[in-house]
């Protein structure tokens, strides 16, 4: 007998939320936010307006359906199942927080504030559940890219956006850098840190960076199999090179790094706070991940 489909919840907590946890009180936190020249209504507003959303998706869900609810901050303590269905309710960058935790669960992205986040994950209203989930196989999804680091003590990171390669506190890195495939040639760098991400990625931290280096390379879509990754800020000395600053990684290229400094980390999805911890002499090759995202378009 196999199970009913299990729906998984995933939201964050507000920032009324964290105001009132933080300062004690609806009162205190009002407060607070008058010395700094806002007013508590337009958050409260927006905490009711998330809670709301909540509310409609959790009704919309089948009654023979099993539900669980996970708060950002327990994404890694919590087990994703073959059979679950992921509903993240909130903004964009919470589907690229969950998304490192799932091996092909379907994924459907609910925008609680339309107009506020752009949209780019979190494509449907909370109006539409019902709908979603009355056709769950039927539903077109698509397949985005994810970018993976793989270090040679098998510390392994996946993420949806980009996985960012440095000195914690984005200070000065020290590193060689190689691409698999590329005649053996490696370099010396000292930089700001690499930055290796995916076609979802494009709308974001990596787009800035490219941006400043002109548009040269060509973005990747989303579901497309390729990565493009930059240097940040490489230093020229006699030590160390500047040659290797861009480039792309079909897969199955990986950029490989060999970390030169006592400590570097790497990251994904701005989560500094979950990164593998690099040591002298380590190496960490980065490329396009097997697994991909699977949202609900």
């Amino acid at each position: 007998m196999s199970l009913a489909p299990r729906a998984v919840l995933v939201h964050r907590t507000t920032e009324y939320e964290e105001l009132v946890a933080h300062h004690g009180t609806h009162g205190q936190a009002a407060f607070f936010l008058s010395s700094r020249g806002r007013h508590i209504e337009e958050v409260a507003e927006r905490h009711e307006r998330t809670r709301r959303a909540l509310a409609e998706v959790t009704s919309a869900i089948p009654l023979t359906w099993r539900q669980a609810r996970v708060e950002r901050a327990d994404l890694d303590r919590f087990l994703f199942a073959p059979e679950d269905v992921v509903i993240v309710v909130g903004q964009d960058g919470l589907v690229a927080n969950v998304a490192k935790y799932l091996s092909g669960q379907p994924v459907l992205g609910i925008d609680t504030e339309p107009g506020r986040n752009p949209g780019v994950l979190v494509r449907h209203r909370p109006r539409d559940t019902a709908g979603l989930l009355a056709a769950a196989g039927g539903t077109s999804v698509d397949e985005l890219t994810m970018v993976e680091a793989v270090a040679d003590d098998t510390q392994r990171l996946v993420a949806l956006n980009e996985i960012y390669l440095g000195a914690a506190g984005h200070q000065t890195a020290r590193y060689r850098l190689g691409l698999e495939g590329d005649g053996g040639v490696v370099e010396a760098q000292a930089s700001s840190g690499v930055l290796v991400g995916t076609g979802t990625g494009a709308t974001g931290w990596l787009r800035s960076v490219w941006q400043e280096r002109g548009g040269a390379l060509r973005l990747p879509a989303p579901t497309e199999t390729r990565l493009v990754w930059f240097v940040r800020e490489a230093w020229p000395s006699p030590a160390t090179g500047t040659s290797l600053t861009a480039g792309e990684l079909p897969a199955p290229t990986r950029l490989r790094l060999t970390v030169e400094s006592e400590r570097l980390i790497a990251f994904g999805d701005g989560m500094e706070g979950d990164s593998l911890e690099l040591t002298w002499g380590q190496t960490v090759e980065v490329g396009v991940c097997a697994e991909r995202l699977r949202l609900v378009g």
